[in-house]
């Protein structure tokens, strides 16, 4: 397990229609705020505040094509214009079982990258898949 400690961050909020909402960095936009949304945004700081990621680096609900289906990864980071790591977002309650593993390693059969990491916000787990082990920590950028 991946011990990860979101930094402070004065994320920027504004309701729409009736529908709270917060901007994302990496995608230049207001979003609707869900409990998986708040999760993806602390995410992204906790890589650019603690680990150095850019946002420029990051595609945030990157559509891939598995087959005939379309999916969205929640997180996909680039390194040398490669995808390099996955990262699946879950709301704090989602368990990380079985199924949501399964669901990032189907959308690493399309992108073949070097990390894979999930996350509900209290529990984060990685893999390094070149070496298949499971990782404690995050590389830094």
């Amino acid at each position: 397990m991946v011990k990860i400690t979101f930094p402070a961050h004065n994320f920027r909020f504004k309701e729409e229609e009736g529908k709270e909402c917060i901007f994302d960095e990496v995608r230049c936009k207001w979003v609707r705020l869900t409990p998986e949304e708040w999760v993806r945004q602390n995410f992204i700081q906790y890589l650019v505040q603690v680990k150095g990621y850019p946002t420029s680096i990051m595609a945030v609900e990157k559509t891939i094509k598995l087959g005939e289906l379309k999916k969205r990864c929640d997180i996909v980071v680039y390194r040398q214009s490669k995808p390099w790591m996955i990262i699946e977002c879950k709301e704090t309650d989602v368990p990380l079982n079985d199924a949501v593993a399964a669901q990032i390693f189907r959308y690493n059969i399309t992108l073949d990258v070097d990390y894979l990491v999930v996350t509900n916000g209290h529990y984060t787990y990685a893999l390094d898949t070149r070496a298949r082990q499971g990782i404690v920590e995050l590389p830094v950028f």
